[in-house]
């Protein structure tokens, strides 16, 4: 039988905020026993083994792929899901200057030339990617918290007056994710949809505006097991 590696950022290490732990200007992320790889494997009986990483870029995912590298074996799926640290920039800079040049973690061509490399490697030694999209963002939630204790106004000044701009620029690059699987002829599944049918959005996510909590990862999981693509895998 073949294995199920996740390879990925906080999202999918299950990260999400403890709000009992949040107290004077501190925040406090732990991994929850419930996030959505978790909750798929356990539901559907299989083994999935989570080498994702807190804050990892598409740079770090190559690197922890470099890592990992002869446990994953021919057959093997290996579910990628980056993009939201490498969209994301420098806020604290572009509070104490607006007007500068900013430049997020990793450039749109980069992420691209980044993930295809990833991609690649993966299916070098015979296993199979198969990309996640993205949760969207909340975009004032995001605003408010990671403009706390900088100058807002700045921030705002740079977002060219809109919040929204968080959201777009975030979408970009979900947006790649799809092309990338089209033009590879690889799987994706789609999380992205499964948030934006929600009503009440916040409901699902962190005061962060960026982390699912347990009840996004729970719909994440879900999502994943209701298109009853994962294979199982040893136990």
């Amino acid at each position: 039988m073949n294995n199920i590696f996740a390879l990925g950022d906080s999202i999918m290490k299950g990260i999400v905020m403890n709000s009992s732990q949040i107290g004077e200007g501190t925040v406090k992320y732990i991994i929850s026993n419930h996030g959505f790889v978790n909750r798929v494997g356990n539901t559907a009986g299989v083994s999935i083994r989570n080498l994702s990483r807190f804050g990892s870029t598409i740079l770090g995912g190559l690197n922890n792929l470099d890592r990992h590298l002869r446990e994953i074996r021919p057959g093997d799926r290996v579910v990628l899901e980056f993009g939201g640290n490498d969209c994301n920039f420098d806020w604290k800079a572009i509070s104490a200057n607006p007007m500068a040049v900013h430049k997020p973690e990793v450039s749109l061509s980069q992420f691209h030339d980044l993930y295809i490399q990833l991609i690649e490697k993966v299916r070098s030694i015979g296993a199979i990617p198969v990309l996640l999209s993205l949760p969207t963002l909340l975009p004032q939630r995001f605003f408010d918290f990671v403009s706390k204790d900088l100058n807002k106004e700045n921030i705002l000044k740079w977002l060219g007056g809109d919040v929204n701009f968080i959201s777009n620029w975030h979408e970009q690059y979900n947006l790649e994710i799809f092309k990338i699987a089209a033009q590879h002829h690889i799987q994706v599944i789609d999380i992205t949809t499964v948030f934006l049918e929600r009503r009440a959005l916040g409901d699902y996510y962190c005061d962060d505006g960026m982390h699912p909590n347990e009840a996004g990862h729970q719909l994440i999981a879900e999502s994943i097991l209701s298109l009853g693509l994962l294979p199982k895998a040893n136990v």
